[in-house]
């Protein structure tokens, strides 16, 4: 049985908010919002990161279909050069936030720290996606639609092999960036590469 909370304040409106991609060196962060009935419940749902590719997809069409609002926004590299990741991801939140046909009346934030949006109280909960089913809801719906994304540039720069790393600093991707240089998907004020660049031969 699932163990995640449904709400925190029964009587709110409340959206799950929740990124993904901050810690890769290449592709956008992705920021989503959901509002889950009260009555929502299903046993699979968990943080992304505990769940397997097929269950994220399952997952996602359930979302998608049974949320009472949901939305989902993509911020570049280029603009995650321009503002900092940080502000990135409060970013793509924000818009994610925009796109709710709902307003919502509180805010469920996965971390510790978020920007205020639009005079709507915000509660930050460290692991929330593991706690909460409308932050575990955003957390599925920012990692599939960035994975896609990530799959459909690989086409077009294969040699990093995005499709399976999705842009994460792995050794394979960081040898693509030595051996070929970096692509424009790439953040520039990310550190591309260790120091000691012999260790990705190793």
């Amino acid at each position: 049985m699932n163990k995640l909370l449904p709400f925190k304040h029964k009587k709110k409106i409340e959206a799950g908010c929740d990124e993904a991609g901050r810690g890769c060196l290449a592709g956008p962060v992705v920021g989503a919002a959901v509002i889950l009935p009260k009555n929502f419940r299903h046993d699979l749902l968990n943080d992304s990161k505990k769940l397997s590719k097929k269950n994220r997809e399952k997952l996602r069409e359930v979302i998608e279909k049974k949320a009472i609002s949901w939305g989902i926004s993509f911020v570049d590299e280029k603009e995650i050069d321009k503002i900092n990741i940080l502000n990135a991801s409060f970013t793509a939140m924000h818009r994610a936030i925009d796109k709710l046909n709902i307003k919502p009346e509180l805010l469920l934030i996965d971390g510790n720290r978020f920007n205020p949006y639009d005079n709507i109280p915000a509660e930050c909960i460290i692991k929330g996606d593991g706690k909460y089913l409308s932050i575990a809801a955003a957390s599925i719906l920012a990692k599939t639609y960035r994975d896609d994304f990530m799959r459909k540039i690989d086409d077009e720069f294969p040699m990093y092999n995005w499709k399976k790393n999705k842009g994460y600093p792995t050794k394979e991707h960081r040898k693509g960036i030595l051996i070929h240089g970096a692509s424009k998907y790439h953040r520039k004020t990310f550190k591309w590469l260790p120091e000691n660049q012999l260790s990705l031969f190793e």
